[in-house]
């Protein structure tokens, strides 16, 4: 599992660290790290042009210290000091000791550059790039060579992920320690480029519960439901799906495609979508409604596709439906057209759990903020949605988050998925997966990270042949993705 730390946590753990170590231990070891892998994007050292960007801050010590061991082994090394009278001393005399240069004309050395280091800014940046150095990223961006940024890409902001001014986007960024937000979440994300990590011995100063961690392979392994000897359908899960309309019975389809494929052992589709569903899935329960009346489940999955008009299950409207299903007793997952209006005291109420899954405009509907708020602070967003609501919250887009309405508990992200999937009925595909996992017992935050994980897999899957897929072909690659997750965690 990959986990991410803010910047205090990080400081007071380099501290407690450094208290234990020889001076310049940290900074020579990060250092080390970080020359490896720009040899490494080099592929040949000897004689390579390398531009190093140097702020004031421990960053700009780091690149350095790097470009130190660079020019011993045979590179041509130009820095280009942002701040001189605030450059980081050691690094410095360790620099021009090993033949590195401070380059008189910056726009000259970056033009002809192999590769940039982005020592500009370190973890505690805030607002974008200063005006000084805008025209020295834009050259950067401009020229043939690889940008790695140090620690993390300089104009993001480290604790949230957001951007508020122009950045150096970097093609990998090296960070130390462990990941932070910005590596994480978009928008930040976005601007890193491939991300390796370095150990440099924090782990034993770093708290056992971060605010942020990815799942990967194994972690998603161990929380798949598997049925044991004793297991029917029914101990296995039932998942009820309340889902499209007379106008959009494609919903309903989808929603099922995925609820059918996410581990539970059957699912009961309630709607006017009965006779799509059916031709489609002989083995799904189907019934017109109400919720009600359609048999036990252990999960309810309710919002997508089903419009806003009086034409729903049973006679009664939308809004209606979505009420009765959140009085059951079991686990509901609310997507889509359910969320319209939703009101945060009845799901604050309710005494099972339930969960979210809202793409930016639906959150920023349920917020009452414009759009483009919440796509620049997708963190802050999850979060207060969670706390809201009282709910887990899956906020979908180029990084899915999922928030469990306890903030001491981690924000899961998603590091799977595709521009692919911005597709329609991609979600429906999704919300029916994550509520067929609900149905089998996992819990809100585990349902929602898993549905994303194996949802991006499985589109990812797909992506490789680099021709537009479908949100039906998603639902039908998910056993793919599901048996390619338990072979590579055996």
């Amino acid at each position: 599992m990959r986990t991410a730390h803010h910047v205090e946590t990080v400081r007071n753990a380099e501290a407690a660290l450094m208290a234990r170590l020889p001076a310049g231990e940290l900074m020579r070891r990060a250092a080390t790290g970080l020359a490896a892998a720009c040899a490494d994007l080099l592929g040949r050292v000897y004689g390579a042009r390398v531009v190093l960007l140097v702020g004031s801050g421990d960053n700009g010590g780091d690149a350095l210290y790097a470009g130190a061991r660079l020019a011993r082994r045979g590179a041509g090394v130009s820095a280009v000091l942002l701040a001189p009278d605030r450059t980081h001393p050691g690094g410095l005399r360790a620099f021009t000791g090993a033949g590195g240069r401070i380059a008189e004309d910056p726009f000259e050395v970056l033009a002809a550059a192999d590769l940039v280091l982005d020592g500009i800014t370190g973890i505690g940046g805030r607002g974008g790039l200063r005006a000084d150095a805008v025209p020295l990223a834009r050259a950067a961006r401009g020229s043939n060579a690889v940008v790695v940024a140090v620690d993390l890409p300089s104009g993001v902001e480290s604790d949230s992920g957001e951007v508020r001014g122009e950045v150096l986007r970097a093609d990998a960024t090296v960070t130390f320690g462990t990941y932070k937000p910005a590596l994480l979440i978009d928008p930040a994300h976005e601007q890193a480029g491939t991300v390796r990590l370095v150990d440099i011995g924090l782990g034993p100063h770093l708290p056992s519960v971060p605010p942020l961690e990815a799942l990967q392979h194994p972690d998603v392994a161990r929380l798949l439901p598997v049925p044991v000897g004793e297991s029917d359908k029914y101990r296995r899960g039932v998942v009820g799906v309340v889902a499209g309309s007379a106008r959009y019975p494609g919903a309903a389809v989808l929603a099922v495609a995925g609820a059918l494929r996410g581990g539970a052992g059957a699912v009961r589709y309630v709607g006017r979508g009965t006779d799509a569903v059916i031709a489609r899935f002989p083995e799904a329960l189907v019934h017109e409604g109400p919720p009600t009346r359609a048999g036990r489940v252990q999960a309810w999955v309710v919002g997508p596709g089903i419009g806003d008009d009086s034409d729903r299950t049973g006679g009664t409207g939308s809004t209606d439906v979505v009420h009765e299903v959140l009085d059951a007793d079991v686990p509901v997952l609310v997507d889509a057209d359910g969320l319209r209006a939703l009101d945060p005291a009845v799901v604050r109420d309710r005494g099972a759990p339930t969960l979210l899954t809202p793409h930016a405009g639906e959150a920023a509907a349920m917020l009452g903020v414009p759009r483009g708020r919440v796509e620049a602070a997708r963190l802050a967003s999850v979060r207060e949605l969670a706390a809201r609501f009282g709910a887990t919250v899956l906020l979908k887009g180029s990084t899915t988050l999922v928030a469990d309405p306890d903030p001491g508990r981690p924000v899961r992200v998603n590091p799977m998925g595709t521009p692919w999937l911005a597709t329609a009925g991609s979600g429906d595909v999704l919300s029916g997966l994550a509520g067929s996992l609900l149905a089998a017992g996992l819990g809100p935050l585990d349902a929602g990270a898993v549905a994303a994980y194996l949802h991006g897999l499985a589109a990812r899957g797909l992506a490789v042949r680099g021709v537009p897929l479908t949100a039906f072909e998603v639902a039908e690659a998910l056993p793919v993705a599901w048996s390619h997750v338990v072979a590579a965690s055996a």
